[in-house]
């Protein structure tokens, strides 16, 4: 089961590779979407590295690095579908409705082995999906809310820590995950960005487009610039 369908604190007992094709992906093809990026988090890189630790003596998964961690928010479309001027509106628009929330302040702790990653949950949950809620009406308000992707209810904040290569039982994912207790850590989302992705090496990787402020950081912003 993916990860938006189990309840919390189950786990899936069936996994599959994350790296098959999906519908519109291949090699060279680039993706545009709303995620939440990560620097400057020894937090969130310690807890994450202790559950790629604890994979080390699972079955071989893909591990993703420091520099590869982001909370998965929204997709907008395939670059060579979008042109440059809705995506500059969708910019806009995301600027507008973004500035108007706080930073929200999260905590991940519980790993989730789903049946394509292994991720950890974000908590509480709410706040998130109101950043999500947001980016959804400023593709909607440029492109028409009957156009915007992916389904709105089938959404749990997540950072994965590790995407399977095959398909089996979960348990020695669940084992391995489960072996160890580490402290919880404390992130604080200042920002969304919109990205241009591709996967083409089997790992998420990006560029950043456009980096969106929430509202505590424009306010600091224009402290800062006023000081």
């Amino acid at each position: 089961m993916s990860l938006a369908d189990l309840a919390p604190g189950r786990h899936a007992e069936q996994v599959h590779d994350h790296w098959w094709w999906r519908p519109g992906w291949r090699v060279g093809r680039r993706f545009y979407a709303f995620h939440a990026t990560f620097e400057d988090q020894p937090d969130l890189n310690r807890l994450a590295d202790r559950y790629r630790s604890a994979l080390s003596f699972a079955p071989p998964v893909t591990l993703i690095p420091d520099e590869w961690l982001h909370l998965t928010m929204q997709g907008i479309g395939f670059t060579d579908e979008i042109t440059d001027e809705t995506l500059s509106a969708i910019i806009t628009e995301a600027g507008v409705q973004l500035a108007h929330l706080p930073a929200v302040d999260v905590e991940f702790g519980e790993i989730v082995v789903a049946d394509e990653a292994i991720a950890m949950p974000a908590a509480p949950a709410r706040a998130v999906q109101q950043l999500r809620a947001a980016t959804r009406i400023a593709i909607g308000r440029v492109v028409g809310e009957d156009q915007v992707p992916e389904d709105p209810r089938r959404y749990r904040p997540h950072v994965s820590v590790a995407y399977l290569t095959a398909d089996g039982p979960a348990e020695p994912y669940i084992r391995a995950v489960e072996a160890i207790e580490p402290e919880p850590a404390a992130v604080r989302i200042s920002h969304v960005d919109l990205i241009e992705m591709h996967r083409d090496r089997r790992m998420y990787e990006w560029s950043v487009v456009a980096r969106l402020p929430l509202q505590e950081s424009l306010a600091e912003r224009t402290a800062e610039l006023a000081s």
